[in-house]
């Protein structure tokens, strides 16, 4: 998966440590909601709260811990953000073991695993920032996108089978453990990583709270790239729902069609992402983002013509293939852009600003476009989405910025 640059053994073990809890998620990949249905008979309302409801929860829950974590070691952070999730998931099978799982006790896992995934990413971009020179940032997000799309591809069908042979209680327990494997790959990481400046207030201040969006949004670039993904990954989530309600109702697809609508395009995933740091050499980051940030916008509107039979499901296997291609592309480059772009002491404050708000977001539209399904069906209000995604482009950065973090954080205009 990478491109035969060593990045040394350190980067090795957190290499390790992310493909291992990317399989463990993949293999629970929908195990929630066949939990909700299967065990707790829930109806589609409280199914929808666990992805919807528990990610804004959560989100919000996340929302203090971007400051916190900024002036704190980023390494034992990720070690008890792995183990709360792997606490936290673990209290769903034995539950469910003892006779007393219920709705209330799914919902509330949903959320402490959202805001320790929120504040797990933040922290492991700062981390990653301290571990790797500047050069090497494109080359490390380049085969964490990889990892994350060869997860994809046999994730699924693995956690489909031990669904099939143990219940999707069992695929819970993977994913737990997986989690605690990552801890442990963490830790042997090792190396002294270097104390983050303490901030002169001995207490957070309100203020504080929104620090990372007010660096965001200070940025032209970053504040581009913050609403253009915000918006995009927001509609291409919101469709999902939709397309599995028109793909097993009304269409007729069977339930591994479904699977494999959606399992085979993410070969295109490992081909973007092997791609993307050879085109950003050739071509310049910010072309490599503007291009591809364009072509990915015209895929999602195509599944507004799906139909029923082997052309319909050609049809989403080509639209997804193509999307994925051109978000593997996208994702690595538009990472590193990142994180260039953020000074060394505000990259907590400002990966958990932006991922609350894409959870948030995604959540937010989730909700209405299952509002707007019911209303107009869901091939209307996955073409509306469509369409709308095709104007998310324009709020691409138009030109690429000669300002640097370093400069950035000399003439930062927040107080720590």
């Amino acid at each position: 998966m990478g491109s035969g640059h060593r990045l040394g053994r350190r980067f090795g073990w957190l290499w390790g440590a992310y493909g291992t809890s990317a399989l463990g998620t993949w293999l629970a990949f929908g195990a929630f909601p066949l939990i909700a249905v299967q065990v707790l008979h829930a109806g589609p309302a409280e199914v929808a709260a666990l992805s919807s409801v528990g990610a804004a929860v959560g989100a919000a829950v996340a929302v203090p811990l971007g400051p916190w974590v900024e002036f704190r070691r980023k390494r034992p952070v990720l070690i008890t953000m792995d183990l709360i999730r792997f606490a936290a998931l673990l209290t769903v099978p034995a539950a469910f073991a003892l006779g007393a799982l219920t709705f209330v006790q799914l919902l509330l896992v949903t959320v402490v695993v959202s805001a320790a995934d929120i504040t797990f990413r933040a922290a492991s971009g700062a981390y990653l920032k301290t571990l790797l020179p500047p050069e090497d940032l494109l080359i490390a997000n380049a085969r964490f996108e990889s990892t994350n799309w060869t997860t994809t591809i046999i994730g699924p069908p693995l956690g489909g089978g031990l669904t099939g042979l143990l219940g999707p209680v069992a695929t819970l327990v993977a994913d737990a453990v997986s989690y605690l494997l990552s801890a442990l790959g963490i830790r042997a990481t090792g190396g002294q990583e270097p104390l983050p400046g303490r901030r002169e207030a001995a207490r957070m201040r309100a203020g504080d709270l929104l620090d990372g969006w007010r660096y965001i949004l200070a940025d032209a670039t970053l504040r581009a790239l913050f609403f253009n993904t915000a918006l995009f990954n927001g509609l291409v989530m919101a469709t999902q729902p939709l397309l599995a309600v028109l793909m097993l109702g009304r269409l007729g697809f069977a339930p591994w069609q479904y699977g494999l609508a959606f399992a085979a395009p993410a070969v295109g995933g490992l081909l973007g992402s092997r791609l993307a740091r050879p085109l950003a050499t050739r071509f310049g980051q910010h072309q490599v983002l503007v291009v591809s940030g364009t072509l990915r916008a015209v895929w999602p509107v195509g599944l507004a013509f799906l139909g029923p039979g082997t052309g319909g499901l050609l049809l989403v296997m080509g639209v997804e293939l193509g999307l994925i291609f051109c978000c593997a592309v996208f994702n690595p480059v538009h990472a590193t852009c990142r994180l260039e772009r953020t000074a060394t002491d505000r990259v907590t404050r400002t990966l958990s600003a932006w991922a609350v708000t894409t959870k948030a977001s995604a959540a937010l539209l989730t909700a209405l476009w299952g509002v707007l399904g019911s209303l107009l069906g869901p091939r209307t209000a996955i073409g509306l989405a469509g369409v709308l995604v095709l104007a998310t482009p324009l709020l691409l950065p138009r030109q690429e910025s000669g300002r640097t973090s370093r400069r950035r954080s000399e003439k930062s205009i927040f107080l720590r």
